[in-house]
């Protein structure tokens, strides 16, 4: 099992095996658009967190989510294939919340392919709900779901 110790912010070298992870498990079918150049952008936004969840040397998923005043959104998440179901993508998760209600955030915020039910489930378990539909949302190919988490304040 993974646990938020094992989960930092991405370095400048990690761009290429998230570019290709996001291709591999997200993005099939639709027009590379999580590129090396885009992850790395990302990570030199201060209004966005990119992280990876690692044992050793070995990436076993990554996280990437922005920042607004009020809400953030969760722009992606995936794990390893020989990683699912091993905590893995719920220890980014909680990781994202956690630092999100640090940061004042009420709400997170995502997409998911609706043919993806795995993903759909995942975050139903974690509290998300559906918001939306939105068709065609994934460059006319594939239909979302839109989904939403609002966040408790942590007690001290």
């Amino acid at each position: 099992m993974i646990t938020e110790s094992d989960i930092s912010l991405a370095v400048p070298a990690d761009a290429v095996a998230i570019a290709a992870l996001s291709r591999r498990a997200i993005e099939q079918g639709l027009e590379w658009r999580w590129t090396p150049h885009r992850v790395m952008n990302s990570m030199a936004d201060a209004d966005t967190n990119v992280v990876v969840a690692r044992r050793g040397a070995d990436m076993l998923g990554f996280a990437i989510m922005s920042y607004g005043d009020e809400h953030a959104h969760v722009q992606l998440l995936a794990t390893q294939p020989r990683c699912r179901r091993q905590g893995v993508g719920s220890a980014l998760l909680h990781w994202l919340e956690l630092t999100a209600r640090v940061a004042g955030i009420t709400s997170l915020r995502l997409e998911a392919r609706s043919d993806n039910a795995g993903a759909t489930a995942f975050y139903r378990h974690h509290g998300f709900e559906v918001v939306d539909q939105r068709n065609g949302y994934y460059q006319g190919v594939a239909d979302a779901v839109r989904m939403a988490k609002t966040l408790t304040t942590p007690t001290p």
